[in-house]
């Protein structure tokens, strides 16, 4: 079994800073990418950051010079600093881990429920 724990979503004003957490758990052998994606009203999940385990780092171009990613490999967890939010940030955003669990040959998805971030004044 794999258990993914996000936390650290809430409400901020707009040019505000909110930092996600997700921690990976259970029988995990080898972790290949963490990462965030999320999902506003009406529109598909979209991709915001990846981290792979070796420290490459992907992001979003609307993110990009604003959000960080980072991850603590012995601890399974990875990060989100997000900074000088907007409106259009605005989503419930989902962890994502690409990994092989103990019982598996070969790399499975897990998520996260989901945390709410909401940028308004």
């Amino acid at each position: 079994q794999v258990h993914m724990v996000e936390s650290g979503g809430g409400l901020v004003q707009p040019g505000g800073s909110l930092r996600l957490s997700c921690v990976a758990s259970g029988s995990i052998r080898i972790i290949n990418v963490m990462g965030w994606y999320r999902q506003a009203p009406g529109k598909q999940r979209e991709l915001v950051a990846t981290i792979t385990w070796g420290g490459r780092t992907n992001y979003a171009d609307s993110v990009k010079g604003r959000f960080t990613i980072s991850e603590v490999d012995a601890k399974n967890t990875v990060y989100l600093q997000m900074n000088s939010l907007k409106p259009e940030d605005t989503a419930v955003y989902y962890c994502n881990a690409n990994l092989v669990p103990v019982s598996g040959a070969r790399p499975y998805d897990y998520w996260g429920q989901g945390t709410q971030v909401s940028v308004s004044s």
